[in-house]
């Protein structure tokens, strides 16, 4: 079985000591292939360093919006530039936060809209956080699809049906994370097989957000496969099958070669 990983921070601190003993891992369990997820112009040049070394791992570059009001004069026209660099194959991760207040709601609208522009220019898809901001984020969504479909993902979804049929409307794709495996998200995984096949992707965030049964414990690429497994029991397919469409769906939209563990 192979799993991509559409959504890692690779760069951050929790793995600073054994990041090459990370990746060996998630290589191990058949994880072939690695997006390292940018939050900041200063790390969308670690991400890229990354994957220049790691030939299993992949870039994005962008300004998440909890950290968009610490951007400086610079950081974006730096964003725009690194968009062209070799092996980035997505911006963001983009969207809009409501649950954090570390950035002022317009200056998150504007980077937002931003780099959905971007990845449009670039023909590379954008990456959506979404946090208790639904209606704003469909808002944002709509606004963006009425010259065209939209390419990019909703990372690890946790939201509710009103927003997965926007997000499907307008040409997204939906990827769960941890939280999909926790006893309690019943009724996320009802929201699962609602998504078509072709839509899907899986993640780990990492290193947020460790699946059953490594809860409570720190992220990584090498547990991406216990939520496939709780997607494929919720549509009643088997892991390898789900593994496989996946796979499919994260090579299709972020353009990865074919690359093996």
């Amino acid at each position: 079985m192979q799993f991509i990983d559409t959504h890692a921070h690779l760069d951050e601190d929790a793995f600073s000591e054994d990041l090459d003993d990370v990746i060996a891992r998630a290589i191990e369990s058949g994880v072939i292939a690695m997006v390292a997820v940018a939050t900041t112009a200063g790390n969308s040049r670690a991400t890229i360093e990354l994957a220049a070394r790691v030939p299993n791992v992949f870039a994005s570059v962008g300004i998440h919006p909890n950290y968009a009001a610490q951007a400086k004069p610079g950081d974006w026209e730096l964003v725009e530039e690194l968009a062209a660099s070799p092996k980035v194959v997505a911006i963001g991760e983009t969207g809009l936060d409501r649950y954090w207040d570390h950035t002022p709601f317009e200056i998150q609208l504007d980077y937002f809209r931003r780099q959905i522009e971007l990845a449009r220019v670039r023909s590379l898809p954008f990456i959506v956080h979404c946090r208790e901001a639904e209606p704003d984020v469909v808002a944002v969504l709509r606004e963006a699809s009425s010259t065209g479909t939209l390419k990019g993902v909703m990372h690890s979804f946790c939201g509710g049906e009103a927003t997965l049929d926007v997000a499907l409307e307008v040409g997204l794709h939906i990827s769960f994370a941890g939280m999909l495996t926790f006893k309690k998200n019943e009724s996320l995984r009802q929201l699962a097989k609602k998504v078509p096949l072709d839509r899907l992707l899986v993640e780990t965030d990492s290193p947020y957000l460790a699946p059953l049964p490594h809860r409570g414990k720190r992220n990584e690429p090498s547990f991406v496969k216990h939520t496939a497994e709780s997607i494929a029991e919720a549509c009643g397919m088997t892991l390898n099958d789900m593994a496989a469409i996946t796979t499919d769906n994260a090579r299709r939209l972020f353009g990865l070669p074919m690359v093996s563990a």
